[in-house]
């Protein structure tokens, strides 16, 4: 697992910020900077990923940091398929499709291995005592 002393330094957090910088690049081009319902729902879903990772970590335990990444997770499918509307509506190319929708699949699939992590790991309640 390595040493993770901040929620900086969990690599799902990381990508998740990569992910948000390039989803906020996208929405400002073109079309998709006027279609504010979605260009706000992604940017909002995109942030939910990588606040939830953080707001997770900084709880009392490993209980509330799984309920936190599960949120992240469901944050990542949101995005996902917010994708499939940008795509459909020609606001994003198919490789700014294709490259998003891998990172958010790869961010989801380790933040399903950090919570299978802490459901096995001997590391129960608050990390804190």
């Amino acid at each position: 697992m390595g040493n993770i002393t901040t929620f900086e330094d969990i690599e799902a957090w990381q990508r998740a910020r990569e992910m948000t910088r390039d989803i906020y690049r996208c929405v400002r081009k073109g079309h998709f900077a006027r279609d504010f319902g979605l260009r706000d729902q992604i940017c909002s879903a995109a942030v939910s990923v990588m606040s939830n990772i953080a707001e997770g970590f900084e709880r009392g335990g490993d209980k509330e940091f799984i309920q936190f990444l599960s949120t992240a997770k469901g944050s990542c499918g949101e995005v996902r398929s917010q994708l499939y509307v940008a795509k459909d509506n020609g606001y994003i190319s198919e490789v700014e499709f294709s490259q998003l929708t891998d990172m958010a699949k790869a961010i989801s699939k380790m933040i399903a291995g950090l919570m299978k992590y802490l459901k096995r790991s001997q590391l129960k309640g608050s990390k804190y005592s």
